[in-house]
């Protein structure tokens, strides 16, 4: 079988079933596989990704943002910005798209249980820790408190805000919202970035461990500052974004170093990538 046509590159077909816009730029499209059989066999972890494909205009990758438990409907938060997600953002209920994967390593659960949590996220950064955050939420026995932080540059900026409300009322969880910019908005929340609020967490940090998601200079700064504070590197965990074309380490497009983000990640140990993330431009 010719490379191009090997099965994890061809798209299983699903239907819009719902869409909701979530800011300006932002958008979450509900999906739903086609074929039963798929549907009923298809899998992922918190932190794996997509690749969702528009015919005819190409495919991104996007986090999956949906319940790990109940893969009936799989959600996708994109924000339009290039060819293929503005295409994206015009489809409506009822219309086909394809889908690959699920791909790529995502976020250390299993060896998280037990232990504190914290998720320190950016902007869009929050989609990836969703499915992470719900499956906590469903086995809260197994896991210690949690801490979520979110940073936007601007109010209007937010998205999720009912799921960060349902977030704040789950037992041993706190939840702070970071705006950076509009000091004078409407924003009932800190005026301040993310970094300034580590300190203030009810977290044993030496014992636990942290996910970070959002623009790299911000990752950056918080995993710095946690370290700072205590928090062991191999216990400090980024998702990382580059131009992620294949999913399975083909193309080479998302290397970094000696790394493929689509397949050696997007999860990645703050060891494994920290030295790389500082060094301008790879």
């Amino acid at each position: 079988m010719p490379d191009s046509m090997h099965p994890s590159r061809i798209p299983m077909v699903a239907e819009v079933i719902d869409r909701q816009q979530e800011s300006e730029d932002v958008f979450t499209l509900r999906l739903q596989l086609i074929d039963p059989q798929q549907r009923s066999n298809y899998r992922f972890q918190p932190g794996q990704f997509n690749m969702v494909y528009l015919h005819g205009v190409g495919e991104v990758a996007i986090s999956i943002v949906s319940d790990r438990e109940d893969t009936t409907l799989l959600n996708h938060t994109i924000r339009a910005v290039g060819r293929v997600t503005r295409g994206l953002e015009q489809l409506q209920a009822g219309q086909q798209i394809g889908l690959r994967g699920p791909y790529g390593r995502g976020w250390p659960m299993q060896q998280s249980k037990g232990r504190d949590l914290v998720m320190v996220t950016g902007g869009l950064g929050c989609a990836p820790v969703v499915a992470a955050i719900s499956a906590v939420e469903q086995q809260r026995v197994d896991y210690g408190r949690l801490a979520i932080i979110e940073g936007v540059r601007h109010h209007q900026d937010l998205i999720y805000p009912e799921r960060f409300h349902h977030w704040k009322q789950m037992e041993r969880t706190e939840v702070v919202l970071c705006c950076s910019e509009d000091k004078a908005a409407p924003w009932p929340w800190h005026t301040d970035r993310v970094t300034a609020h580590l300190d203030e967490m009810d977290i044993d940090l030496p014992q636990a461990v942290a996910f970070l998601c959002g623009p790299e200079g911000m990752m950056v700064a918080a995993a710095e500052t946690l370290q700072q504070q205590g928090l062991a590197a191999e216990s400090t965990w980024l998702s990382l974004e580059r131009n992620m074309q294949c999913g399975d380490g083909f193309c080479g497009h998302c290397q970094l170093g000696g790394y493929f983000v689509c397949k050696d990640g997007p999860v990645f140990r703050w060891d494994e990538v920290g030295a790389a993330l500082k060094v301008k431009g790879l």
